[in-house]
């Protein structure tokens, strides 16, 4: 999965869980400033990237720089998708 590609599952995601839509919404979107999402919010967005893509998010490995913009949250979910997949 390409990382633009997550990033647009990020956004439907993020549509979900906020409950609107996100029309604006690319790598460098703040995810916790620009669209206001707390801390309830963001464990309901790492659950849903489990169910949906099937990562595996390690809370150890979740550094504030991994979910501070799309983006790096993209990276991240890449790669921990790499050794399932098998490619980056």
């Amino acid at each position: 999965m390409h990382t633009q590609e997550i990033i647009e599952h990020l956004r439907e995601s993020l549509s979900v869980i906020l409950d609107r839509e996100i029309p604006e919404f690319s790598a460098d979107t703040l995810i916790l400033e620009d669209l206001g999402l707390d801390s309830m919010r963001f464990v309901e967005l790492v659950m849903s990237l489990e169910d949906t893509l099937g990562v595996e998010v390690d809370p150890e490995t979740l550094e504030n720089d991994v979910f501070r913009t799309a983006g790096s949250l993209a990276d991240y979910v890449q790669r921990q998708l790499a050794p399932v997949g098998g490619q980056a």
